[in-house]
């Protein structure tokens, strides 16, 4: 996924001609399907959803988590929040039937070693499905002096925290503060200077920030998850294929934003929903991107290109395809356009190859443009983890204004059960175009599996989408 201020690299024509007049904007587009319609529920009903969702969750904190805070050297980990100002966190956390911490939710992982495991406390808040144990307090709730079991509040729950600790004794507690990634930054000034205050300078001095432990369970991938995720992937392709087709494109009548707006409303048609707005852009022969306009008509003889993603049982895509509309008379795209296709596919080739564990995120954008530079691609590589959020957690391997490297965020290491999106583009001058340069910018999701192998969620494109 990227901004509107960067969809096309400047053209550099060797023509240029006035772009189309503006149109009055059309109105919402009725299109009659053609296709196998999609299921209406295409991932079961809610509870199926959630019922997967839970069992991704306890093998996370099973699996992911023990092996994670032995290796980041983490005994205790404290994870404070409250109610609307939740840590990144918690999503990798939290049972598909719950929306928002409670109140103030402190979430404590011990790890008491290999034979007895991490045991995890919920100090406020529920247990999650099973995940975790909570404490509760006996106090007089009801004005008639009798004693009832009831949630911590306020205050208090730092006096718990304080017990928990004192009976554990600690000598490292983890928490999440980092000045580099957001998902290992979830301790909010205030949360913390109420855990400082209560525990007082003895404890405060074994808080230790631990940024890798954070990233990496949010970045932690199942194998059903990615079971899953081929089939959230085909959707994706599929809403693709039918928003770049005569389906839903007229020539000379359609503009770009009724496509983006239908790639939408088709979402919500499913009872699902995006991370971001989708994008619908332009390149037409002698025409640049300023001449286009921000809304343009689509016409015979344009390239398109999308960028969409699809959210469901809380994880995301994000894709980028590239369309063509035929000219009256043709029956394919162009040979010049095929080969400027081919040669982003060549570079995804190249940083397929070259993610792997172990290597960071400022390691595999450095060899991918070495290869990339010595085979004459002009291209910009600026791939992102992908998951639980669209732009994930893990390294970021360049970004579109950043190809030296992103120190800090792209000096973590690439994992495996992680998910990535190999996101590109490459720039190549179209001879049927009297030489113009054209964009092909492409991005298909990609998992990595516990042996650290990568591949591709469900395919990548490798032909343009056809609107006929």
């Amino acid at each position: 996924m990227r901004t509107r201020t960067r969809l096309l690299a400047p053209l550099l024509l060797s023509t240029a001609c006035a772009s189309t007049p503006a149109a009055p904007p059309s109105e919402p587009l009725a299109v009659t399907a053609t296709r196998a319609p999609l299921p209406e529920r295409p991932f079961g009903t809610l509870r199926e959803q959630a019922q997967r969702q839970q069992a991704w969750l306890n093998e996370r904190m099973e699996k992911a988590l023990p092996q994670l805070m032995r290796q980041y050297g983490i005994e205790l980990w404290v994870v404070p929040m409250r109610e609307y100002n939740e840590d990144p966190v918690f999503t990798a956390l939290s049972a598909p039937t719950t929306f928002a911490a409670r109140r103030r939710t402190i979430y404590v992982f011990h790890d008491r070693g290999p034979e007895e495991g991490v045991e995890r406390l919920a100090l406020g808040g529920g247990s999650q499905g099973g995940v975790f144990v909570p404490r509760r307090a006996q106090r007089q709730v009801d004005g008639g002096g009798v004693s009832r079991e009831a949630e911590l509040w306020g205050p208090e729950q730092w006096q718990v925290l304080k017990q928990v600790l004192e009976e554990r004794d600690p000598q490292v507690i983890g928490i999440n503060v980092s000045r580099t990634f957001a998902f290992a930054d979830g301790l909010s000034h205030g949360e913390y200077e109420g855990m400082a205050e209560a525990l007082g300078a003895g404890w405060v001095k074994r808080l230790k920030p631990v940024e890798g432990l954070a990233v990496d369970l949010i970045a932690w991938r199942t194998p059903d998850e990615v079971r899953f995720y081929e089939d959230l992937t085909k959707l994706a392709w599929s809403i693709i294929e039918r928003a770049f087709s005569s389906e839903v494109i007229t020539p000379g009548v359609t503009r770009t934003k009724d496509v983006e707006w239908w790639m939408r409303q088709r979402l919500a048609d499913l009872g699902l929903h995006t991370w971001f707005q989708p994008s619908v852009d332009v390149q037409r022969r002698g025409v640049t991107e300023e001449q286009l306009g921000e809304d343009p008509v689509i016409q015979r003889g344009d390239v398109l290109h999308c960028d969409y993603g699809i959210t469901a049982l809380r994880l995301n895509t994000d894709t980028q395809h590239m369309g063509y509309v035929l000219r009256e008379g043709e029956t394919d795209v162009p040979e010049g356009l095929k080969a400027a296709l081919e040669v982003s596919n060549r570079l995804q080739d190249i940083v397929f190859e070259e993610l792997r564990p172990g290597r960071t995120g400022n390691e595999t954008l450095r060899a991918s443009r070495e290869r990339m530079k010595a085979e004459g691609i002009d291209g910009t590589v600026y791939s992102h983890a992908i998951g639980l959020h669209g732009h994930g957690a893990g390294p970021l391997v360049g970004l579109w204004d950043r190809q030296e490297g992103v120190p800090g965020n792209g000096d973590h290491k690439v994992m495996a059960n992680q998910w990535y999106s190999i996101e590109l583009q490459a720039t190549s001058p179209v001879p049927e175009w009297n030489g113009q340069r054209v964009r092909s910018a492409q991005e298909e999701d990609v998992t990595i599996d516990a042996e650290g192998r990568v591949h591709w969620a469900w395919k990548r494109q490798t032909a343009f989408h056809l609107v006929r």
